[in-house]
């Protein structure tokens, strides 16, 4: 938990402040280029001059190639100096009304809720109505002794050491409602995973508790404060907190892509459980809105702002490391600094990458939850700076002598979780897995050591000790790297 373009008047208004499914290829509709009227070139921060119609073609190709081997369902953005140089939409915003895809779908973005959460502490501090300092313990109740040390800072830092919700018995029943005052009195009772401050760990519950207290704070719902601080001083009407209940016009469906290419609806998530670490939608072109006001001083002030990412700690999120702080991870991308933050819930996956120097942002939403958005969004902003790129290739696979499938049989303990056991087996020539609470899968081999899930963006390698015996294995899925040790 975690997944754009402006009309005319709109663009203009933004210049002058900044300057200021089963599914094959043939089935997916590749929805008609909206660009921009643009001939200009962009200009000297970009490593060498390129022509925006020369962008345009680069991207659609690379997209196609990503619906081809990624099944890629979603909406691509390209933005230079807050206008939209590349905003198109790929597949299909919900496959049984063959609705397609378009820069105004709306999608459910994750863990990119964040950055909001993080932008909604800061908007109360500049209020008076909290300060970062503050102990988490001055806005809840009964608080523990163990929480008393804990600053909201650290919540947006992810240091506090506070239990992952996301690992209670209480969240597993994911399509029940679960109140956030109980969500709270449940981590209270646990103990912290580490010292307040001793060392970075992706929390969803620092933010969880950052949604609960700016709703202390500020006297109102969460959702409320968002909609009437950021959401409509912005213009950001196709964001919000998701309430499945509501008639929301252009939502997209969210998909699962299973093993062999099979496309089922995503598992139901009850949206009240995500809350402030990953429960809002948005659409391409509102999320460059909210990129193109933190270049000004429209929700708070610079020097705010610039505090509150120079507070970040180092940080690793995923296959990803820099910087991270109030919902950014600073990082190097293209070969320039980036500050980015990606997105994953039930159905959908999400990234947003803004390059401050150059004024540019690459953005991609995509309506399946195992789909590379990173790896997509990291080229896309190659293609933009005229960096080398390679083409998404769907993973062939090759014949290997299957003897060798006796040296990877056997048990793996997840390195972040000892008690989640990966079984890896030799059914008769066919090496198979099981991956708790999911059905046997086949692996297929792209090497010796390496294999892939036909139809799935997921990929495992096994590792070796100097001596050729196998020690563990490595899953790739979506940019997320795990890995396990083997124990028999």
């Amino acid at each position: 938990m975690c997944n754009l373009k402006f009309h005319s008047q709109e663009g203009k208004r933004r210049s002058k402040k900044l300057l200021e499914f089963e599914m094959s290829a043939s089935r997916n509709k590749i929805v008609p280029a909206l660009l921009l009227g643009l001939s200009f070139v962009i200009g000297s921060g970009f490593s060498r001059g390129i022509r925006v119609q020369d962008v345009a073609p680069k991207v659609d190709e690379y997209m196609n190639a990503a619906v081809r081997a990624h099944h890629f369902s979603g909406t691509v953005l390209l933005a230079h100096d807050g206008h939209s140089i590349v905003s198109r939409g790929y597949g299909m915003a919900n496959l049984e009304l063959n609705v397609a895809n378009t820069p105004k779908t709306k999608f459910r973005i994750g863990s990119m809720t964040k950055q909001f959460t993080a932008m909604g502490v800061l908007i109360l501090q500049e209020r008076g109505k909290l300060s970062v300092a503050d102990s988490i313990c001055k806005y809840i109740p009964q608080c523990p002794q163990a929480w008393q040390e804990i600053t909201i800072q650290q919540l947006m830092t992810h240091t506090s050491g506070i239990h992952e919700y996301l690992r209670l018995s209480e969240f597993q029943q994911r399509a029940l409602p679960l109140p956030v005052a109980s969500v709270i009195e449940t981590l209270k009772t646990k103990p912290l995973d580490f010292k307040p401050g001793e060392k970075f760990s992706y929390s969803n519950s620092g933010y969880y508790i950052a949604g609960y207290i700016i709703e202390h704070a500020s006297g109102k719902t969460y959702e409320a404060f968002l909609e009437e601080n950021i959401f409509k001083p912005l213009g950001m009407s196709d964001t919000g907190y998701d309430d499945p209940n509501q008639l929301l016009p252009n939502r997209a469906a969210g998909y699962s892509l299973k093993a062999g290419g099979k496309i089922i609806n995503a598992a139901y998530l009850d949206m009240s459980r995500p809350f402030a670490a990953g429960g809002l939608y948005s659409t391409a072109e509102d999320l460059l809105r909210w990129d193109a006001a933190l270049y000004t001083e429209r929700l708070v002030s610079r020097k705010s702002f610039e505090a509150a990412l120079n507070s970040s700690v180092d940080a690793s999120v995923k296959s990803l490391t820099g910087k991270y702080g109030y919902g950014w991870l600073t990082m190097q991308a293209a070969g320039r600094r980036a500050q980015v933050h990606a997105g994953e819930i039930n159905g959908f996956t999400a990234f947003l990458a803004r390059f401050p120097e150059e004024h540019a942002t690459v953005i991609v939403l995509s309506n399946f939850d195992n789909m590379p958005v990173e790896t997509i969004a990291h080229d896309l902003a190659a293609i933009l700076f005229g960096e080398k790129y390679e083409l998404p290739q769907a993973r062939r696979a090759v014949q290997v002598d299957p003897r060798i499938y006796d040296l990877y049989a056997g048990q793996y303990a997840l390195v972040l979780a000892p008690t989640v056991i990966f079984t890896i087996a030799n059914e008769a020539g066919k090496l198979t897995a099981i991956v708790p609470g999911q059905p046997k899968i086949e692996l297929t081999p792209s090497s010796e050591t390496e294999f892939f899930v036909p139809g799935v963006n997921a990929q495992l390698r096994f590792t070796k000790d100097n001596n050729g015996q196998v020690t563990g294995l490595v899953l790739n899925q979506n940019g997320r790297e795990l890995k396990a040790t083997k124990i028999k």
